[in-house]
């Protein structure tokens, strides 16, 4: 536990970097309570174009009553839909997703019809209007939209559920989450969008208007001109893409409604941001995992492209060798046999670090079409120790100083002094290519310590050399190993990996000691799997430490 006054200089470190809309709001969002505005909804609005089948998820449920979600099942005839004990049966974010509906346009929905009809109508004869978690502005938002997708599939939406959605929609517009920003805001006006399409009348409109806006902004704000998310999180940014993509396909179906402008301006930033998902894939075609990230929570990568393609948007060839995503802060390094991917990124917008992870200067490394060297990823939302130690430097594949992390991540969604990479420098000859950076997380330190990182690149290695300037107690490398890959002592100084399909790497440990050590790594929500970490720890000459794949020419 943090003590009274470390905890008020992180609070004071987190508040500093705040728009202060942001500080102004969230007083606002707890002080006031809407009102319940039950009047009778207005007509819907016919369609004169053509609605087209979304992105689709896996299944999230298992019967009528029964959900799956983040590896985690549970049953509404013991769960409900709301935790109404002090000590809550599931994590915020289960229950959010129980709110979001998105089984309604997964994977083989039509299967399960009489199980949404029948879920459709349970959720409203039991989910007060207003009164709890459901109602919160982020899974409302979700769930507007999935409502009116499904409606779009060819499903008549029961006369309740068309009520509701009208009520649902009247209180979302009260609860804007100006405090929050980000994807949050944007969430928020496409429910706005999707509401003023779906119904007609002035009401409707002045819904419309009011996401227009919104989007029309955001899209400037958080869309960098390198086609990646502001948040600089290849989970977040699919997310976002996803969104993005659903308004260009609501635009098709409403022509004579919707601005031909805004739709122009939709599908260059689509492709824009489907090029940018695409290069920070690894070769097994799911994302990398820098800041919060997962797989199976946004739809998968092949989903995205597939849909971006129904709708008109294309991605360009990533090139072969070196993409650098200069708004982001990424590099992607490839050759026949390899896919580096590296982090020399800002931790996230200053006002909005919530998915942040102290991951600056880490990298992640395929080789032979398989994980190698993987950071951590994320299991779990929240404050406690696992998401404690899920956001920091110690999980990913960059160096650790006096047992700091990086950048200040704390209290499950904050960070209070971050770090800021610098001197970043890219060299290319015909057989090499050379990046260089640092940062500053760690200039807070007694003696200012500064992390200086080095990667070459070629076709059969990958060389990382680590240096620190400054007064430093201990410094520690760390390089995580997919749980598929074995590692194995060959000397005190050399080490042999075992891929699955065969192929045998060599992990030199040029400057420095090393040994092995207990660590997990966590591809999916609720799911951490136990892995190995090389911990290679550093003198005042630094650490160097070469990946070696040729033998396998």
């Amino acid at each position: 536990m943090l003590n009274a006054w470390k905890r008020a200089w992180l609070y004071l470190h987190t508040v500093r970097y705040l728009k202060p809309q942001q500080i102004f709001y969230r007083i606002w969002f707890r002080l006031t309570k809407p009102t319940i505005d039950e009047s009778h909804a207005s007509a819907v609005r016919n369609k004169s174009g053509t609605f087209h089948s979304p992105a689709r998820r896996s299944t999230s449920l298992l019967n009528a009553y029964t959900f799956y979600f983040l590896n985690q099942s549970g049953s509404l005839s013991t769960l409900g839909w709301v935790d109404t004990s002090e000590i809550a049966s599931r994590s915020k974010l289960w229950r959010y997703n129980q709110h979001y509906f998105d089984d309604l346009n997964a994977m083989n929905a039509p299967e399960r019809s009489e199980w949404h009809f029948s879920l459709l109508e349970h959720w409203v004869s039991e989910n007060e209007p207003g009164f709890g978690i459901g109602w919160d502005p982020y899974p409302t938002s979700l769930r507007i939209v999935n409502w009116v997708k499904w409606s779009y599939a060819g499903n008549e939406l029961p006369a309740t559920c068309v009520q509701s959605l009208a009520v649902q929609v009247r209180f979302l517009m009260k609860r804007i989450e100006l405090h929050i920003l980000g994807n949050h805001l944007f969430a928020n006006a496409k429910a706005l969008i999707f509401a003023g399409l779906f119904f007609s009348g002035k009401e409707a409109d002045q819904w419309l208007q009011r996401g227009l806006k919104i989007v029309s902004d955001e899209l400037l704000e958080q869309v960098l001109a390198d086609g990646g998310n502001f948040e600089r999180s290849p989970m977040y940014h699919a997310i976002f893409l996803e969104d993005l993509l659903d308004l260009i396909n609501l635009a098709q179906a409403f022509p004579d409604v919707t601005s031909e402008v805004n739709v122009i301006h939709w599908r260059e930033v689509a492709q824009s941001m489907l090029n940018w998902l695409n290069g920070m894939l690894h070769p097994d075609g799911e994302i990398s995992f820098f800041n919060d990230a997962a797989i199976g929570i946004a739809p998968s990568p092949v989903e995205l492209n597939t849909y971006a393609a129904r709708l008109g948007v294309s991605a360009d060839i990533i090139p072969a060798r070196t993409t650098h995503f200069t708004d982001c802060g990424y590099i992607r390094l490839s050759s026949a046999k390899a896919v580096a991917l590296l982090d020399v990124a800002k931790v996230g917008p200053d006002y909005l670090p919530g998915h942040a992870h102290a991951d600056t200067l880490s990298f992640e490394l395929s080789l032979f079409c398989q994980r190698v060297f993987v950071n951590g990823g994320t299991s779990q939302y929240g404050t406690d120790a696992v998401r404690e130690i899920e956001r920091g430097t110690s999980a990913h594949n960059t160096v650790v100083i006096n047992n700091e992390n990086s950048s200040e991540v704390w209290g499950g969604f904050r960070v209070a002094r971050r770090a800021y990479p610098r001197d970043l420098v890219i060299n290319e000859t015909p057989k090499l290519v050379s990046v260089t950076c640092s940062h500053d997380g760690y200039c807070r330190l007694s003696g200012r310590p500064t992390h200086r990182r080095r990667w070459d690149f070629s076709e059969s290695s990958l060389t990382i050399s680590d240096q620190i300037t400054g007064d430093f107690d201990s410094a520690v490398a760390y390089f995580h190993v997919h749980p598929d890959v074995g590692m194995s002592a060959n000397s005190d100084s050399s080490w042999q990996l075992q891929l699955p399909k065969g192929q045998k790497i060599t992990v030199t440990v040029e400057m420095g000691d090393s040994h092995l050590s207990p660590c997990f790594y966590a591809p999916e929500f609720g799911r951490r799997l136990k892995t190995q970490c090389l911990e290679v720890p550093l003198g005042q000459e630094g650490a160097r430490v070469t990946i070696n794949w040729s033998s396998n020419d």
